[in-house]
């Protein structure tokens, strides 16, 4: 079973950073709607691969319990150390990736801020309380 869990967690793995790929593709060309499209998919990849590792976690305690003398890596066989090694690698590629998206995704948002701050005028207020109108390219009236 042990095998199962892990080839299912790496599985997993692959299309999340498939799909991080394509979301990090698609803000380059504010293709919006296909990045909110993929996020349930991705949080239902999330969740599939918490359950597995979990189940992994459970497998690699059992196998410790029943041999408490031996060190794990003489527990697991070499198919298990494999797909440990990949699953590990793969959730190194995901964080990079998705370090890189949150930068990229943290630039756009500046990007949307600075430029509705500078055409809707919006007051700021200072220590003393006096108010100051931070943009007069465009006037709000109610």
């Amino acid at each position: 079973m042990l095998h199962n869990y892990l080839r299912g967690a790496v599985s997993d793995l692959r299309l999340l950073i498939e799909l991080t790929q394509a979301d990090i593709e698609d803000i380059k060309v504010a293709q919006n709607d296909s990045i909110f499209e993929r996020n349930y998919t991705k949080q239902e990849l999330i969740k599939s691969f918490e359950t597995k590792k979990n189940l992994i976690d459970q497998e690699m305690l059992g196998l410790k319990n029943e041999f408490p003398h031996k060190i794990l890596n003489d527990l697991i066989d070499e198919e298990a150390s494999r797909l440990l090694g990949e699953m590990k690698r793969n959730l190194q590629d995901l964080k990079a990736l998705n370090a890189n998206y949150a930068r990229i995704v943290f630039a756009v948002s500046e990007f949307y801020s600075s430029l509705i701050q500078k055409i809707i005028p919006h007051e700021i207020c200072d220590y003393k309380g006096n108010k100051t109108p931070q943009s007069s390219f465009l006037k709000i009236q109610a």
